[in-house]
């Protein structure tokens, strides 16, 4: 079962839901990030109902979309939060959610991070390395608390995904080798100030085929059964994030119902709660960048599209080649032809597309970016002095700002001119 569509075409003009995309575009400026909350909460519900009576926790990772918008329709929903840092751990409190449903990952963390996880009392810190057990063990002591701790494991897996994204290959800098993980779960163990409550792992982001995540479930349930069989009471098993999304229209990307499934029949039978970190799955359908044409021009046999969105806005196709599905509003009348979607930017890779089949714009018209709803805004910069985009969230016929756009002067009201000496 596919998602609902959330961007749909009624005569020659685009909605999102059931507001036109050219009063969104009139009423907020652009370019513009939207999002559908039906299509976030339907995403959330599926997910939560593939598990049935299976203990589990569905913990949003709020990297994917760093709104809290976003992030507190899903803790409406009962979902929990994954966090990796500080501030995504304070936007998770921000929002609501329960510590005890908040989960923090990372490779880096700072004293500061694991003294607020420790204080707030989440859910299970994932470590990544036995520096790291050793600090969080002495943080714990001098709190005079005891830290619940996982390790991540690394279980040298291709997730068959793009290499920039892949994070369970033995050369990522993630997690512990796995062949390694009875000795640092016994290390832990004799440490004062450590709980062992969990297992971890996650192995890439946009996975869209079970294969991978079969053969990673397999190896870690084997995992499981032998820290089990040494005496560690294993409460938690996360199994990550990492379920890929339909970017070009042709992806056949397994469902959230396939996934769980896959999930539940390998370690849903262990005697621990199951926990995944769905970022990507959750928000990236469900969000749209707006942009308006500026320009089109013609070198030799190239023929461009410049709008007024650029790298800096939506950075996934310059940083990874990433396909995006584009849409034309109004849908002028004629044949489509190959075009160059270009932003800006003063970088040759700020294009958005090329070669695209487009239906014929002019100046003025809106082009509509598909599928940006993860690593979308929250990746965005003030990169050639571009203020940061506004966001809206669509509920029906509504549309509320959830980000206001960032002025000019903002952009550098923290930057500081010394006084230069005499």
């Amino acid at each position: 079962m596919s998602f609902r569509e959330v961007l749909t075409r009624r005569g020659d003009r685009l909605h999102l839901e059931d507001v036109a995309v050219a009063r969104l575009a009139e009423e907020f400026d652009t370019p513009l990030y939207a999002y559908s909350r039906a299509a976030l909460v339907e995403r959330a519900e599926r997910f939560e109902r593939a598990f049935g009576n299976t203990p589990h926790l569905v913990a949003y990772s709020i990297k994917a979309n760093l709104n809290l918008a976003i992030a507190h329709v899903f803790t409406r929903c009962g979902l929990g939060i994954d966090v990796t840092s500080r501030g995504e751990l304070e936007r998770a409190l921000r929002v609501g959610a329960r510590p005890e449903n908040i989960v923090f990952a990372g490779a880096g963390k700072r004293a500061d991070e694991i003294d607020l996880a420790l204080a707030v009392g989440i859910r299970m810190l994932n470590l990544e390395s036995l520096e790291e057990l050793e600090c969080v063990a002495t943080r714990a002591r001098e709190r005079g608390t005891v830290a619940p701790v996982a390790f991540r494991l690394n279980p040298d897996i291709d997730p068959q995904t793009h290499p920039h994204i892949a994070t369970g290959l033995r050369t990522a800098k993630f997690g512990i080798p796995i062949e390694e993980a009875r000795e640092a779960y016994a290390r832990a163990k004799a440490l004062p100030g450590i709980r062992v409550v969990g297992v971890d792992f996650h192995i890439g982001s946009q996975i869209t085929s079970l294969a991978p995540f079969r053969e990673a479930l397999g190896r870690m349930r084997a995992i499981v059964l032998d820290l089990q069989a040494d005496g560690h009471a294993i409460e938690v098993i996360d199994v990550g994030g990492g379920l890929g999304v339909e970017y070009t229209g042709q992806d056949r990307p397994p469902t959230p119902e396939d996934y769980v499934g896959v999930v539940r029949k390998t370690v849903g039978d262990l005697g621990a709660t199951v926990v995944i970190e769905p970022g990507r799955s959750l928000t990236a359908n469900a969000g749209v960048l707006i942009s308006r044409v500026l320009y089109r021009k013609t070198n030799g046999d190239r023929r461009f599209v410049i709008v007024d969105g650029g790298m800096n806005d939506y950075l996934r196709p310059m940083l990874y080649g990433a396909h995006t599905r584009i849409e034309t509003d109004p849908l002028r009348p004629g044949s489509e032809a190959p075009v160059d979607v270009v932003g800006p930017i003063c970088e040759s890779t700020d294009r958005f597309a090329e070669d695209r089949l487009l239906s014929p714009v002019e100046p003025g018209d809106l082009v509509v970016l598909r599928d940006v709803g993860a690593y979308g805004f929250c990746m965005s910069s003030t990169y050639n002095g571009r203020p940061l985009v506004a966001e809206v969230l669509v509920n029906g016929e509504r549309a509320d700002l959830i980000c206001e756009r960032q002025t000019v002067e903002e952009t550098w009201a923290r930057e500081r001119i010394p006084e230069e000496s005499p």
